[in-house]
C-alpha cells in the first residue's frame, strides 16, 4: 500500500527522446529566443564567476590605484600647504603599500636582511662584551641617553638644566623606591627595566623632541578629535545641536565611550584589532621579555581599557602567575583608555601629551611592575604571543551585529562609570566635609579647609617636586595629583582647564601636570578592577586582591616616571 502511494507522489523521470514532436519543440526553443537566453545567461554566469573567484585581487588593485593617485595628488597640490604637508600622506600611502605588497610576498623577505645586518652589527657587539658586564653596559647606555636627551639642548624659558636635573633625580629616586620595596629585588629581570625605561625615554624623545613626532602625534590626536565630533553628532540628534557644547561629563564623556566601544567591537570583529595588538605585542614581547599575555595586554590597555584588555587572554586568566596579575593590573592603572582619551582631547588639553603619555606608559608599566613584583614562577604563554578569539563572535553574525552588541556594551560600561563617580565623588565630599567641620575647630578655613585633597598635596609635595615642577606651582601640582588618586583623572583635568591657579600656572608645571593625572590610578578603578578580573576568572579573586593595592601604586608611579620624563624634555614647542 505504501509502496503505491510513494509511487503515485514521485512522477517517473522523462526519457531524453520519449514524444519526437516535442523534443523537437525543445529543440527549436533552444534555437530562438531560449538560446539566445541561455547565452547570455552563460556570458553573465561566466563575468560573475570571474569577479567572485579574482574580487579580491580586483578591490586590492583597485585600492592601490585610489591610494596612489591620492598620493601623488596630495604631493603635487598640498605640499607647502599649512595643515596638511607631505608626511602624514606619505606615511599613510607606506602603510597601505606594504600591506598590498605582504599579501603576495612574506614579510620574511624583507626582514632577513634587516636581520643579517643585526646579527653582524648589534649582537656582534653584544657578543664581544663579557657576560658579567652585558648589563652594566646597557645600564650605561641607557644614562648616556636620559643625560645627553636631557641636558644638550638649549635653556628656553622655564626649561632650565637645574629643572631638568630635578625631573632626572626624581626618576632616579622612584627606581629606588621601587628596587627596595621589591617582593625579590634579587630577581628583577634587569634587561626588561632597563629595555622598558630606554623604549619610554626614546618614544618620548621622539614625540616631544622631533618635528616627525610630533606631526605624526598631532595627526593621531586631529583624529581622536573628531571622532569625539562623531559622537557629539549622534548626541545632537537625540537631544539638540546646543547639547555637545554644554561640557558636561554626561554629555562630554559617555558619548564618546559608548561610540568609542562599539566601534572597537566591530573592529575586533573583523580582525583587525588583534592583528594591530598582536603586531604591537611582539615587539614588546621579544624586545622586553615579558610573558605573550603582559605583552598583548600591554599593547591593548591603551586602546580598549583596563578592563576590555584582559578579555583578550580570558582563556589563560586562570593560569596566570601571581606576577602577571600585578602587571596587569598595573596596565590598567597607568594609563588611561582611548575612549576617553578622546574626550578628555575635547577638554582642551594638551593632545600630544595625552596620546604620548598613552604609548610610554606601555613599557613604564612593564619596568615598573616587574622592579615591583618580579617574575618568580613559570608563565604559561613564555615563548609566545597569541590573542585569542572572542567568544561572543561564535554568535554574531556580521559586523554590523558586532557594532550594536558594542553599542549596548558601551552602555552599560557608561553607566558603570556614571554610577562609580557619583558614589565615589559624594563619598569624598562626606569626608571632606568630616574633615572639613573638625579643621574648623583647629582654625583652618578659606583655601586652608581640612580636606583630602589638602592632606595628599602635602603629602605628595616631595614627589611633585621631583617630578622638576617649579617651586610655585609645587602645591598646586600635588593638590591637583592627590584628587586624581582619590577620585579620578577627569576631576584632576577638570580642574587644571578651569580653576584657578591652574589655569595662569606655568606651562612647564601645566604639561607636568598633564602627564602626571593622564592614568586611571585612583580608588575608584581599584574597585572596578577587582570587579572585573573577579568576574572574568573567579578562581583568581583572592590573587586580584593580594595584589591590587600594589599595583594601584605600581600604576600611579608608572605615570609619574612618565611625567619626570617630560620634565626632562620640555620645550616651549609643546605649548599648543
Amino acid at each position: 500500500m505504501s509502496a503505491a502511494v510513494d509511487e503515485k507522489k514521485v512522477p517517473e523521470a522523462e526519457p531524453y527522446v520519449a514524444d519526437p514532436e516535442r523534443q523537437s519543440d525543445k529543440v527549436g526553443s533552444l534555437n530562438g529566443k531560449g538560446a539566445s537566453d541561455k547565452q547570455g545567461g552563460s556570458l553573465f554566469s561566466s563575468v560573475s564567476g570571474i569577479l567572485g573567484r579574482y574580487w579580491k585581487k580586483v578591490a586590492q588593485l583597485v585600492t592601490f590605484m585610489v591610494f596612489t593617485a591620492w598620493w601623488i595628488y596630495g604631493l603635487v597640490k598640498y605640499r607647502h600647504t599649512a595643515g596638511k604637508g607631505w608626511l602624514i600622506p606619505t606615511l599613510v600611502y607606506i602603510g597601505v603599500l606594504v600591506r598590498l605588497i605582504t599579501l603576495y610576498i612574506p614579510a620574511t623577505l624583507f626582514l632577513r636582511p634587516v636581520r643579517w645586518v643585526w646579527i653582524r652589527t648589534a649582537v656582534k657587539v653584544h657578543d664581544m662584551i663579557p657576560a658579567p658586564f652585558r648589563k652594566p653596559a646597557a645600564a650605561l647606555v641607557t644614562v648616556a641617553a636620559f643625560l645627553i636627551g636631557t641636558f644638550v639642548p638649549e635653556e628656553t624659558g622655564d626649561n632650565t638644566r637645574a629643572n631638568r636635573a630635578v625631573s632626572v633625580f626624581g626618576l632616579i629616586v622612584m627606581m629606588v623606591i621601587l628596587t627596595a620595596t621589591s617582593r625579590n629585588w634579587r630577581l628583577i629581570p634587569w634587561h626588561t627595566v632597563i629595555g622598558g625605561m630606554l623604549t619610554q625615554f626614546i618614544v618620548a624623545v621622539f614625540v616631544l623632541r622631533t618635528k616627525a613626532g610630533y606631526d605624526m602625534f598631532k595627526f593621531i590626536s586631529d583624529m581622536a578629535r573628531q571622532l569625539l565630533g562623531f559622537s557629539g553628532e549622534g548626541l545632537a540628534f537625540l537631544t539638540s545641536d546646543s547639547v555637545p557644547a554644554v561640557g558636561w561629563f554626561l554629555t562630554a564623556v559617555i558619548p564618546a565611550i559608548i561610540f568609542f566601544i562599539a566601534l572597537v567591537q566591530m573592529l575586533y570583529y573583523v580582525g583587525f584589532l588583534q592583528w594591530f595588538i598582536r603586531k604591537l605585542a611582539t615587539f614588546f614581547f621579544w624586545s622586553l621579555r615579558v610573558s605573550g599575555a603582559e605583552a598583548v595586554v600591554a599593547a591593548a590597555t591603551p586602546f580598549i581599557g583596563q578592563g576590555e584588555s584582559a578579555m583578550l587572554i580570558r582563556p589563560f586568566m586562570n593560569d596566570l602567575t601571581m606576577s602577571e596579575i600585578h602587571q596587569i593590573m598595573t596596565c590598567g592603572f597607568a594609563t588611561i583608555a582611548g575612549s576617553v582619551l578622546v574626550a578628555y582631547i575635547g577638554m582642551g588639553l594638551n593632545a600630544q601629551a595625552l596620546v604620548s603619555s598613552c604609548i610610554m606608559s606601555i613599557p613604564a608599566t612593564l619596568a615598573v611592575s616587574k622592579m615591583r613584583y618580579p617574575e618568580m614562577e613559570e608563565p604559561l604563554t613564555a615563548g609566545k604571543v597569541e590573542v585569542p578569539k572572542n567568544e561572543e563572535d561564535e554568535h554574531t553574525v556580521n559586523a554590523l551585529h558586532a557594532f550594536t552588541n558594542g553599542s549596548w556594551f558601551g552602555l552599560k560600561i557608561g553607566a558603570t562609570i556614571v554610577a562609580c563617580l557619583l558614589t565615589v565623588i559624594a563619598f569624598v565630599g562626606l569626608v571632606n566635609g568630616l574633615l572639613g567641620w573638625w579643621g574648623g575647630y583647629w582654625g583652618l578655613s578659606g583655601e586652608n579647609t581640612l580636606s583630602l585633597e589638602l592632606l595628599l598635596g602635602y603629602i605628595l609635595y616631595p614627589f611633585t617636586w621631583l617630578l622638576g615642577v617649579p617651586k610655585q606651582d609645587v602645591r598646586a601640582v600635588g593638590v591637583l595629583i592627590g584628587r586624581k588618586i582619590i577620585i579620578n583623572e577627569y576631576a584632576a583635568f577638570s580642574w587644571l582647564v578651569n580653576e584657578e591657579p591652574y589655569k595662569s600656572m606655568l606651562p612647564r608645571s601645566k604639561l607636568i601636570a598633564t602627564y602626571a593625572c593622564c592614568g586611571f590610578g585612583n580608588i575608584g578603578s581599584l574597585g572596578i578592577q577587582i570587579g572585573v578580573l573577579s568576574q572574568i576568572a573567579p578562581r583568581r579573586s583572592g590573587d586580584v586582591v593580594k595584589v591590587a593595592v600594589s599595583a594601584l601604586f605600581c600604576g600611579i608611579l608608572s605615570t609619574l616616571t612618565s611625567a619626570s620624563i617630560a620634565g626632562m624634555l620640555f620645550t616651549d614647542d609643546m605649548l599648543q
